[in-house]
């Protein structure tokens, strides 16, 4: 008997008729003798819906006392989904029941809308799993200290699962969602796309960084450092397939670095419509000068990714580097505001028609040349290159986003990455 924890996302939990699935293939599952642990997402919508009917009674910034609440109201779209799951269960002759994130309890830390778990409980849930029950708790919440209702941040509840999976040493968590596992690059854009069968837990840290919507990063993050078997698979198969065959369909993340994975030298194709660049141009070129541009700008807690500090020229040099797009104008108002004078900079410019490109894989630690093929693949296109960064299993360009789709399928047939690999 193995213990197995299953996450559904909101677009599997859409409608009455889909809930009814998850039923099914979740007593599938019970019935073969597994203990079951379920954390369900909100509805689809359902959290845009409640927290849109926020903004219309208070459209005023983000104070502590305003997230508090809209942590309240965002978490009970995750308590109807384990109320009707663990209806549809019993309805399958499963003794099911549901809990909150509270009654586990969950325990986070009170950065409302982006809380962090600190602990969780599993006192409760491990005797309701000797009792024969499948038990089924919310994703994407918990609860502070004081007893406050706190979120996750969005795509919370895959960070749920991982989260119950590590403190319940399961030994499987499966990420149940809309695609059948992890691609090495959009299909949408690359019809040729292949679904890699295992990835690396670092190849998946750095996909999803990049980029790859898949799974949301805590999560990966949380899987590593507890090192939970994850896998990636879709809840659109029908609910009776075998259960051999959905053990091992989807895509595996694996610590496994041996001769049964896929020898790619690269894996993937990640890529970020979501970014901005913002340069200082002509500020002095001296010791702290990256301190003092970038230490106000991480106080405002607005994240900075690529940077780049170009040659000096008369004592003077530009200073680049990318934000969230959503974080573009603050950034903005911030440099030109203070920093900017502070620094004695001669400008501050920026870009929101900008995109990041990456390629990763582990292979690229143990081969020479990768970098300068993606460079030439990118020229041979016309595609201007205005930013690099590189990491041991990956390298990321910033580009004109206009040229986004084209270097994605430009990198992604430069690494015949549409060919199946063998190992």
């Amino acid at each position: 008997m193995a213990l197995i924890v299953h996450k559904y996302g909101g677009t599997s939990m859409g409608t009455p008729d889909r809930i009814r699935n998850v039923a099914k293939r979740v007593a599938k599952w019970a019935r073969a003798g597994h203990q079951m642990v379920v954390v369900p997402s909100a509805m689809s919508g359902e959290t845009n819906r409640l927290l849109g009917l926020a903004k219309e009674l208070s459209p005023a910034s983000s104070t502590p006392a305003l997230m508090r609440e809209l942590d309240m109201i965002a978490a009970t779209g995750e308590q109807v989904s384990v109320g009707l799951l663990a209806i549809a269960l019993q309805a399958e002759g499963m003794d099911a029941v549901s809990y909150t994130g509270w009654q586990v309890p969950v325990a986070t830390d009170s950065s409302y809308t982006k809380a962090r778990i600190e602990s969780i409980d599993d006192t409760k849930v491990r005797a309701d799993l000797a009792a024969g029950k499948v038990v089924v708790i919310t994703g994407f919440q918990g609860v502070d200290e004081a007893n406050n209702i706190t979120t996750l941040g969005r795509g919370g509840s895959d960070t749920s699962a991982v989260a119950i999976a590590a403190a319940m040493k399961a030994d499987e968590c499966l990420i149940y969602t809309d695609v059948d596992g992890v691609y090495t690059t959009d299909p949408r854009i690359v019809p040729e796309a292949r679904r890699l069968h295992t990835i690396s837990f670092e190849e998946m840290l750095e996909m999803a960084s990049l980029g790859s919507k898949v799974l949301q990063i805590r999560s990966v993050e949380f899987a590593g450092k507890y090192r939970v078997p994850l896998r990636v698979l879709s809840s659109f198969t029908a609910w009776d397939i075998d259960i051999n065959e959905e053990a091992k369909s989807g895509t595996l993340i694996t610590f496994e670095e041996d001769e049964k994975m896929e020898q790619a030298v690269v894996s993937g194709i990640a890529f970020n419509r979501d970014e901005a660049k913002v340069t200082l141009l002509g500020v002095p070129d001296k010791p702290g000068i990256a301190f003092q541009i970038l230490g106000p700008v991480a106080d405002a807690n607005i994240d900075v990714d690529v940077i780049i500090q170009n040659v000096s020229q008369d004592g003077k040099t530009d200073f680049s580097f990318t934000v969230h797009r959503n974080d573009y104008q603050r950034a903005i108002e911030l440099l030109e505001k203070t920093v900017g004078p502070a620094v004695q900079a001669a400008k501050v410019i920026g870009d929101t028609r900008i995109c990041k490109v990456s390629i990763v894989g582990i292979g690229m630690r143990s081969h020479v040349g990768i970098a300068s093929k993606m460079f030439r693949s990118l020229s041979e296109e016309g595609i201007n290159i205005q930013m690099i960064t590189t990491s041991e299993i990956k390298t990321s360009v910033v580009i004109d986003e206009k040229y986004m789709e084209l270097a994605v399928r430009a990198l992604h047939r430069a690494f015949d990455l549409d060919q199946e690999k063998t190992a």
